[in-house]
C-alpha cells in the first residue's frame, strides 16, 4: 500500500489475527491471509542517490555495472569469430534469440535465461545483418559494399559486381543449426533494416518493407537504379522504400511488387546547432588548422583523410609532385565548401537541399491496427498499411530538437507513439552532462484524429561520459496490463525501463549499465536492442555479446504486475513488427489491476482491503464455489467504477473478474 496508508506488514498482521477471530465466518466472507505489496505513487521513483550509473570503472567483459530493480541472470560473450565485431538487433522464435550480427548471425537457445546455449554461429558476413523471423523463414538485412551473395568472408573489392549483396537474405530455418539458403531480393540501396508483415487478412504471404540508407548502387550492377532526382527520372531509387512480396509456398519467388513514395512534399526539417561540447570542440580543431566545411546547417570537420585526398587534387591540378604546400592548403581552404556542394550536392541555389528526408531508417508495423510508425531521418511519419503493399502517409511530424529520426514504438492501444531520436548516428558521446536533455532523447506523441500530437521529451537522467557513444535507441514494451511500459536501449548508457502511462510525464523505474568499454578514448560498445520476450528481458550488447534479466518487484511494479506480463506468451517477436497484447484470464491479472487502483489511490482503502480480500478467499475456494465468488466480486467491483477516480481501470478490473469466472 502507499506510504500514507496501514503498510503491508500491519495490514497482514491484522488480517491474521482477525483470520481467528473469526472462525464462525463462511468461506465467503472469513478473513484470509493476503499478500498486500508495497506500493507508491510513480511520482517517488527517484533513482538512487548518487546516481550509481555514473562514473563506473571501465573494461570490456569486467566493466563496473550498475543495477537497479533488475535482476542480471546471465551475461555470455559472443562465439570466438564474432568477438570485435558488431552485433546489431534481435529476433526471437520459440525458444531461440536470433542476434545479427556484422560477421553474420548468431543463434542462441535462451529456454534457461541463466545459461543460453550457443545453436549456431552462421557466418555470412554483412551490414547491419538486421534479423527478423515469420514460420521458418528469416530475413537479414545488408547494405553495405563487402557483403556477398555466397556469404563469402572475403568481401567485394570492385565498383561494379555481379557478387555484391545489398537487400534481403532469406533463409528457411526449419532446422535451425542448419539454415538453407533460399533467396535474396536485391535492392537499389540495399537494405539499412526491414520490417516483417503479416497481413490479417492474406494467410498465403508476408510483406517486407525495405529501409535503405546507403547510395545508390550503378544501373550497371543492378539494372533500373537510378540516384537522379524524381524530375530527372521518374523512376527514381531515391525518395522511396521497397515493400517485397514473399509467397510462403515459395519464399524463393519473393520480388518486390512496389516502391512507395511515402516522402512526397515534405520540406526539410528544422535543426539544431551543435551542443556546448561539440561547439567547444569544433572550436578547438579550427585553431589547430582543421578544415570545415557546412552541411545541414552545421559546420563540421573534414575528416583528415579526406582532406589529404583533396590536397592531393590541388597539388595534381597545379601540376605540381610531392607534398602539398602552405598555398595548397590555402587553396583547399577557400574552395572547400564548393568542392563538397558540388560533389554531395547543396547551397542555396540547390533544390535538394530545401527538400524531406528520401528514405527512412526504421518502420514499425503494427498490423492489428493497420498503423505503422516510419523514423525517417527529418520526420516522423504515421502510415495507414490495411493495404500492405501500398502504405500511405497519414501525417508526419517534425522537430528542431530532433537531429536522427531513428525508430518508433506504439502503446498497445495504438493512441500513443515514441519516436528515438539518434542523434551523433550512435557512435557519438551524446549523454554529456552538457548535451540537452530534449536532444538524442524520445518525443512522445499520442494519436488524435489521425494526427500526432507532441507531449515530451524523455531521455536516461545519468550522464555518461566522453568515451560512450550514447543516444536513444531500440526497445519495445513490457506488456504490463493497464500501463504503458517501454524497455529501452542507450548503447553505452545501458538500457533504461520507463512507464509512460502519462504521455506528458515519462518516469523510469528500473536500469542496467556497464561502464565504459575504454577509459582512456572512444571505443564502440552498449546496447544496441533490448527487448522483453516471453518473461525475460533480452539485450544485445554491441562488444559484450548477449544479456538476460528479469523485472524484481518494487513499488513502481509489483510482483503480481511481473506475474501478470509474464502470462503474455509469444511464438515470434520482430523488432520493428508490433503484436497487439492479451491477456490471459489469470488470478495475477486481476491482482495487478488491484495493486495499481491502490498504487495511485483510485480506490479508497476500505474498498482495496476488501477487494484483495475477496480475491484471495476465491483463489481458495473449490471449483465449485470459485465461480460464482467471482461472479459477484466482479458486479461489486463494477458497481465501485462511477465514483472512482479511474472508472475505466476499475471496469478493466471487474472485466478480468468475469472473465476468471467463466
Amino acid at each position: 500500500m502507499n506510504k500514507n496508508r496501514v503498510s503491508s506488514a500491519l495490514w497482514v498482521s491484522f488480517i491474521a489475527v482477525a483470520t481467528l477471530m473469526s472462525c464462525s465466518s463462511s468461506q465467503e466472507t472469513a478473513m484470509v491471509p493476503v499478500n498486500a505489496p508495497e506500493v507508491a505513487p510513480l511520482a517517488e521513483a527517484v533513482v538512487p542517490t548518487p546516481d550509481p550509473r555514473v562514473g563506473l570503472d571501465a573494461g570490456l567483459f569486467d566493466a563496473e555495472e550498475a543495477v537497479w530493480n533488475l535482476e542480471v541472470l546471465s551475461q555470455t560473450p559472443p562465439p570466438e569469430k564474432f568477438i570485435g565485431k558488431t552485433n546489431s538487433d534481435l529476433a526471437f522464435k520459440g525458444n531461440y534469440a536470433i542476434q545479427g550480427n556484422y560477421n553474420g548471425v548468431i543463434v542462441w537457445d535462451i529456454s534457461d535465461p541463466a545459461n543460453p546455449v550457443l545453436v549456431n554461429d552462421y557466418e555470412c558476413p554483412a551490414s547491419q545483418s538486421d534479423v527478423s523471423v515469420y514460420g521458418n523463414l528469416l530475413f537479414v538485412s545488408g547494405e553495405g559494399l563487402e557483403g556477398r551473395i555466397d556469404c563469402g568472408t572475403e568481401g567485394v573489392r570492385e565498383a561494379v559486381s555481379e557478387v555484391r549483396l545489398r537487400g534481403i537474405r532469406i533463409f528457411d530455418i526449419t532446422d535451425i543449426q542448419n539454415p538453407e539458403y533460399v533467396a535474396n531480393v536485391q535492392t537499389c540501396r540495399g537494405s539499412h533494416t526491414h520490417s516483417v508483415l503479416k497481413d490479417p487478412n492474406d494467410n498465403e504471404n508476408i510483406y517486407v518493407y525495405v529501409s535503405g540508407s546507403y547510395v545508390v548502387r550503378p544501373d550497371e550492377e543492378l539494372p533500373g537504379c537510378s540516384d537522379l532526382q524524381p524530375e530527372e527520372d521518374a523512376n527514381s531509387a531515391l525518395f522511396r522504400i521497397e515493400v517485397i512480396k514473399v509467397p510462403l509456398d515459395s519464399p524463393e519467388d519473393a520480388a518486390i511488387v512496389s516502391s512507395p513514395r511515402i516522402f512526397e512534399d515534405l520540406q526539410a526539417p528544422p535543426t539544431h546547432g551543435l551542443a556546448p561540447a561539440d561547439l567547444a570542440a569544433l572550436e578547438a580543431a579550427k585553431a589547430a588548422g582543421a578544415f570545415t566545411y557546412v552541411r545541414g546547417g552545421t559546420e563540421r570537420v573534414l575528416p583528415g583523410r579526406f582532406v589529404q585526398g583533396l590536397l592531393a587534387n590541388v597539388v595534381e591540378e597545379r601540376g605540381g609532385e610531392g607534398a602539398p604546400t602552405a598555398e595548397d592548403s590555402t587553396t583547399l581552404r577557400a574552395n572547400i565548401q564548393s568542392i563538397i556542394d558540388e560533389m554531395f550536392g547543396g547551397g542555396e541555389e540547390d533544390v535538394t537541399a530545401r527538400r524531406g528526408p528520401d528514405q527512412c531508417h526504421d518502420i514499425t508495423l503494427y498490423p492489428e491496427l493497420g498503423l505503422a510508425g516510419g523514423a525517417c531521418e527529418g520526420y516522423g511519419l504515421l502510415l495507414d498499411i490495411s493495404d500492405p503493399a501500398n502504405p500511405v502517409r497519414i501525417d508526419a511530424v517534425a522537430d528542431s530538437n530532433f537531429a536522427y529520426w531513428h525508430s518508433a514504438t506504439f502503446s498497445n492501444d495504438g493512441n500513443t507513439v515514441i519516436f528515438t531520436d539518434e542523434w551523433g548516428g550512435g557512435g557519438a558521446p551524446k549523454c554529456r552532462d552538457t548535451d540537452p536533455m530534449e536532444w538524442g532523447a524520445n518525443a512522445i506523441f499520442t494519436i488524435e484524429n489521425g494526427k500526432m500530437v507532441f507531449k515530451e521529451y524523455y531521455k536516461i537522467p545519468a550522464p555518461q561520459t566522453v568515451y560512450e557513444n550514447c543516444v536513444a535507441h531500440n526497445g519495445s514494451l513490457i506488456p504490463v496490463p493497464g500501463r504503458d511500459i517501454m524497455v529501452q536501449s542507450w548503447y553505452q548508457g545501458g538500457i533504461s525501463i520507463f512507464d509512460f502511462t502519462d504521455p506528458s510525464n515519462p518516469v523510469e523505474i528500473a536500469f542496467h549499465d556497464y561502464g565504459p568499454v575504454s577509459g582512456e578514448s572512444m571505443a564502440m560498445g552498449g546496447s544496441w536492442s533490448v527487448y522483453w520476450y516471453n518473461g525475460v528481458i533480452v539485450n544485445s550488447e554491441i562488444a559484450r555479446g548477449l544479456d538476460m534479466f528479469k523485472l524484481t518487484p518494487s513499488p513502481f511494479m509489483t510482483e503480481n504486475e511481473i506475474a501478470a506480463a509474464n502470462t503474455v506468451q509469444w511464438e515470434y517477436l520482430n523488432a520493428q513488427g508490433q503484436p497487439k497484447i492479451y491477456w490471459p484470464a489469470t488470478f495475477h491479472l486481476a491482482k495487478a489491476y488491484v495493486d495499481q487502483l491502490d498504487r495511485d489511490g483510485e480506490l479508497n482503502d476500505a474498498e482495496i482491503m476488501e477487494i484483495r480480500q475477496s480475491i484471495a478467499r476465491a483463489e481458495m475456494a473449490n471449483e465449485r464455489k470459485q465461480a460464482s465468488m467471482l461472479e459477484d466480486l466482479s458486479e461489486s467491483v463494477s458497481a465501485k467504477a462511477a465514483n472512482s477516480a479511474n472508472p475505466t481501470k476499475v471496469a478493466a478490473l471487474a472485466e478480468a473478474l468475469k472473465n476468471l469466472a467463466g
